[in-house]
């Protein structure tokens, strides 16, 4: 359960038209944003930047993060 609340308006203009976006929580952030990386720059590359993202904050948490592509290097 979220202990907080996002109040955000994003609106995102595309070449043929434009969408518009209020996420009221974390997750719904979320899928927003990865809706967005995945039109924007594809799958794949969406893909190797949420892993980038889970490979800064899996040890701190001692999880790992094994989905078959390779890892990004830094």
């Amino acid at each position: 359960m979220a202990s907080h609340y996002i109040d955000a308006d994003i609106k995102v203009r595309w070449p043929d038209g434009q969408s518009a976006y209020s996420p009221g929580t974390p997750e719904e952030l979320t899928l927003i944003a990865i809706d967005l990386l995945v039109k924007e720059l594809g799958s794949d590359a969406a893909h190797a930047f949420i892993e980038q993202v889970f490979g800064r904050y899996a040890p701190e948490h001692g999880d790992t993060l094994n989905t078959g592509h390779p890892q990004p290097t830094r």
